[in-house]
């Protein structure tokens, strides 16, 4: 094994945070239970937080990002794993304040570790990665709290972002008819992740979100956003309907009415998937790879080089990507 490892690395000189690929030494990676060789990574919001000096993602630097990563294991001290195993690392410090899968190699706890289940390749688990991760927890949280094909229409914010366009294409998988919520085409719509109608941001708000309670066109809903979009949605379910939220990307401040909560009986459920316990996660995996994997996945990534990580990382943080971005080690 070389003396070196090839990584993004991101370093502050006098408040100005700069992106490189460079060679580091394997001395400075620090020592945890399992090394791991990445075979791919991919770009998520928050790694280009991280990448510009965000300092609520990442306190210290120099750092590298990168907060999914899946590969083989070279060194193991755990009695869990072995040498040679495929494993998916996501969530926890990885890429945060631990170094991230925009290097060749992690260091990582053997608590981070799952398997990589039987019916995905490392390819497509990155084509899923945190992403799709919360975009399963999401589904599974409507699945479990009653929501079937047959209860109505499903509708999804954030549907061109990577949490709602997986989204909208498991539940088009699995049965769902969604209603995507975006300004693109709709034919990618339809396509791609099988959603059977698109209505724009601003239509949506001025539908769902102009009264205290509006007309109850959604059985369940799987919020990305935040903002205006979150409330129309509460507003506008079913009796007993259920929205997931998981991001604030439009805001993270939420004014709506009681209404919905106490004259439908409404529920709110908010989705992590950085800390949830290492089993959970695990089943939510084993779905991603079965019932929850979609048909056209590897129609919604762009694989990349770590060359091109910087600028993957810019129109990220801009908001100006068209697929996801899976980086190839």
């Amino acid at each position: 094994m070389r003396n070196t490892f090839r990584a993004l690395m991101v370093r502050e000189n006098e408040g100005i945070f700069k992106s490189k690929v460079e060679d580091v030494p394997f001395d400075q990676i620090t020592e945890n239970d399992v090394l791991i060789k990445v075979a791919y990574s991919s770009v998520n919001y928050k790694d280009a937080l991280s990448a510009s000096g965000n300092k609520g993602v990442t306190r210290n630097f120099p750092h590298i990002p990168g907060i999914d990563a899946v590969g083989k294991i070279v060194s193991c001290k755990s009695s869990r794993f072995n040498k040679g195993d495929n494993v998916i690392v996501t969530g926890y410090d990885l890429g945060m304040n631990t170094w991230g899968g925009f290097g060749q190699y992690i260091s990582v706890p053997a608590e981070w570790i799952i398997p990589l289940p039987a019916g995905l390749t490392p390819l497509e688990a990155m084509s899923f990665g945190t992403a799709g991760l919360t975009a399963g927890i999401s589904v599974y949280n409507l699945i479990k709290s009653g929501i079937i094909p047959n209860s109505g229409k499903v509708v999804v914010s954030g549907a061109t972002g990577g949490v709602g366009s997986l989204s909208a294409a498991i539940l088009s998988k699995i049965g769902y008819n969604v209603v995507a919520i975006s300004g693109k085409s709709t034919d990618y719509f339809q396509r791609t992740l099988g959603v059977s109608e698109v209505i724009s941001r601003e239509d949506f708000i001025t539908k769902y979100d102009a009264c205290a309670l509006s007309r109850n066109d959604f059985a369940a809903g799987i919020d990305c956003v935040g903002g205006k979009i979150l409330s129309g949605i509460i507003k506008s379910l079913h009796y007993n309907g259920v929205v997931t939220c998981c991001g604030n990307v439009a805001s993270g401040d939420l004014n709506t009415s009681i209404y919905p909560f106490i004259l439908r009986g409404v529920k709110l459920i908010g989705i992590d998937s950085v800390e949830q316990p290492l089993q959970f996660k695990e089943e939510i995996w084993n779905l991603l790879a079965k019932d929850f994997k979609p048909e056209f996945l590897s129609d919604m990534v762009q694989i990349i080089s770590m060359d091109e990580l910087t600028h993957a990382l810019d129109t990220v943080l801009k908001g100006g990507s068209k697929s996801r971005f899976v980086v190839k080690q």
